[in-house]
């Protein structure tokens, strides 16, 4: 009896199926970490896009920009749709009033036209007014020889200080009849005599002092005041040249009244 004979496996018959197995047990674990890698690259990708997109909605917040600004656009475009209601509302109403305004002056127009005349009434005056009645200043009779715009002063001498006495023009007055020369003198606006007399030899005209236009004279017979009374008068001209024209017209009259006033002609008051 002959022992089995050893078979030997065929390697023309060899079993690849464990191999195959192993194969796609090797390949399962490949495609599974590769899916793994893929799918953590897309999550950081996501992430990361979700975060620069979040940066930068910040960012464009922060200076005006992204959505907030949409919104503020938004905003802005509802605001002007809104004015241009209003002013398309006011508009209206303007034109309401306009009419309004149009009819109403038509309506005047009628009724002005509608209305009748007035009459030419005229009323008689109750109470005539009298006549104009002249006032007589005792100047009518005299000729103007100067004139010339001053200050006058009164010495008062129971506070033994200079008054004034107003502001005006100082005249000489010719009579034309008896060729009498006065010095007359009245207040600005209310025309108030402030002096009055007669240009006698006897007086003397005196430079006031730490004055160069200004002078000083007594008059013995002054009614200004309406009773005849002594007076120290001083008068003060604009400039020196002023004081000079009074000064020499003041001598000239002295000279004239010389022949028609005795020396005692300083009593005697004028008229």
């Amino acid at each position: 009896m002959s022992a089995p004979e050893e078979t030997k496996p065929d390697p023309t018959t060899e079993d690849t199926t464990a191999p195959k197995a192993e194969e796609s047990t090797s390949a399962a674990p490949a495609a599974s970490y590769t899916d793994m890698a893929n799918n953590a690259v897309s999550g950081v990708a996501g992430a990361a896009g979700s975060t620069a997109q979040g940066v930068k909605d910040s960012v464009f917040s922060m200076f005006g920009g992204g959505a907030k600004k949409e919104k503020k656009e938004e905003d802005e475009g509802a605001r002007e749709g809104g004015e241009e209601d209003r002013s398309g509302s006011s508009k209206a109403k303007r034109d309401e009033k306009e009419k309004e305004r149009e009819a109403v002056a038509e309506h005047e127009d009628g009724d002005a036209e509608d209305a009748p005349e007035s009459p030419d009434v005229h009323f008689e005056p109750v109470v005539r007014l009298t006549e104009k009645v002249e006032t007589k200043t005792n100047e009518e009779s005299e000729e103007q020889v100067f004139k010339m715009r001053a200050k006058l002063f009164k010495f008062d001498r129971g506070s033994r200080d200079w008054k004034e006495r107003g502001t005006g023009d100082v005249r000489l007055l010719k009579h034309k009849e008896n060729g009498k020369t006065r010095l007359v003198m009245r207040r600005d606006k209310t025309l108030k005599v402030c002096a009055n007399h007669y240009v006698v030899p006897d007086m003397k005209l005196s430079p006031n002092v730490g004055s160069d236009r200004s002078w000083v004279w007594n008059a013995a017979a002054d009614v200004s005041e309406g009773e005849p009374e002594p007076q120290t008068l001083a008068i003060r001209f604009a400039n020196s040249e002023n004081a000079n024209l009074f000064k020499d017209a003041f001598e000239k009259a002295q000279s004239d009244n010389e022949a028609l006033f005795p020396k005692e002609a300083g009593a005697e008051s004028a008229e």
